[in-house]
């Protein structure tokens, strides 16, 4: 009975240590609030200068917080965390304690919410003062949140554990990967006015599915039926990235144990 409050304790004693140092470095924090809140801005600029515009403002609002907020804190977070851990050695130094693996899965996932869930409070109060508003299901809102954010957190794992060995990289990384990811995920424009070759290659980014699933309940009130598909592949997408993600980082422990 001991084990689940102790593994309890060890989450949320390393969500905590994640966030102070989070606080700490206030840089990171002011850039990941900046970017969403920008965009948010410019987008309500552009669509309140044209009035016939005014109806893509919702969609647009639900694709900045999926497609750019998230993407970049949850995903790019975890990849920069599993990095600097590497790189100043705390790994190793967590399986000399009695540190559960499972426990410190869990604190990244933990942080990672949290930040999430202050973006989405952050977004939409601007797009609410710009004009946008939400017209859908909040439980349905807030479940396609969690899938994202448990799969951009198993990908951050995922890529971190095998590719991330620097700082330095993480940046360079999401650079490479993301701006195509986002393009194509229909974060800046919607899908339909890209070329038919393109709409096709964007149907494979999870991204899209994302976005696309969050702005049909945000910006126009979509149900679960209507959702299903985009649902059936965030939900099977979700498992495949926090599979990828708890393989990489056990293969990562593994390795440090070896060294």
């Amino acid at each position: 009975m001991r084990a689940r409050p102790l593994l309890l304790e060890q989450t949320l004693a390393v969500a905590q240590r994640l966030l102070l140092e989070q606080w700490r470095q206030r840089r990171g924090l002011i850039f990941w609030a900046v970017f969403p809140a920008a965009m948010m801005v410019l987008f309500g600029l552009v669509y309140a200068h044209n009035d016939s515009m005014r109806a893509g403002l919702d969609a647009a609002a639900a694709g900045i917080l999926m497609g750019g907020a998230l993407f970049f804190s949850c995903l790019g977070g975890t990849v920069a965390i599993i990095a600097a851990e590497r790189e100043r050695g705390t790994l190793r130094r967590l399986l000399a304690s009695p540190l559960h693996p499972v426990a410190y899965f869990l604190g990244v996932v933990s942080a990672q919410l949290l930040l999430a869930a202050v973006q989405v409070v952050m977004l939409y109060a601007i797009a609410t003062v710009i004009g946008a508003r939400y017209h859908g299901s909040l439980w349905l809102g807030g479940f396609i949140l969690l899938l994202s954010v448990f799969a951009y957190v198993g990908m951050g794992f995922f890529l971190g554990a095998r590719f991330a060995r620097r700082s330095e990289e993480v940046v360079v990384a999401l650079s490479a990967i993301g701006v195509p990811l986002l393009v194509l995920g229909g974060t800046f424009f919607p899908l339909e006015i890209m070329p038919s070759a393109m709409q096709r290659v964007a149907q494979l980014d999870p991204v899209l599915h994302m976005n696309q699933a969050f702005k049909g309940v945000a910006a126009y009130g979509l149900g679960v039926f209507e959702l299903r598909f985009e649902l059936s592949f965030l939900v099977v997408f979700c498992a495949v990235s926090l599979a990828l993600g708890v393989s990489s980082y056990r293969q990562l422990l593994a390795a440090d144990r070896r060294a």
